[in-house]
């Protein structure tokens, strides 16, 4: 059995989630989410920002912000070497995803029950 086609008329849920400082700047989101992971796994800032297809300047850029507003390091640098450089996550950079992770499945949670009312209201 097929399902059922969607029209233009169907309405779907997008949203976003990310934490800012009070000036609206914003610590982490789904890029910088994304970025500090792909950081952990590749184990360099520039193996991560190639990954992503951004430039190593923005990569760094946005660690360096996020950095600035948060007070403390997320990433520790190991420069040069035989392979180069490389690039570990702080234990507070992991504590940050690990929190994340866990605000997100909670969000992910709330927001499916409240989007489930939503169209449980608009049939």
């Amino acid at each position: 059995m097929k399902p059922p086609r969607s029209s233009k008329n169907d309405v779907f849920l997008r949203y976003k989630l990310w934490l800012s400082a009070v000036s609206g700047e914003g610590i982490i989101g789904e890029d910088k989410y994304k970025l500090l992971r792909t950081i952990e796994e590749k184990g360099s800032l520039k193996a991560a920002a190639e990954d992503m297809g951004v430039s190593y300047r923005k990569a760094w850029g946005d660690i360096k912000k996020s950095e600035e507003l948060l007070g403390y390091e997320l990433t520790e640098k190991h420069r040069g070497g035989v392979g180069g450089g490389k690039s570990d996550l702080t234990s507070k950079a992991k504590n940050i995803l690990e929190a994340y992770d866990a605000l997100h499945r909670k969000m992910d949670n709330a927001i499916e029950d409240a989007y489930e009312d939503f169209k449980d209201k608009i049939k």
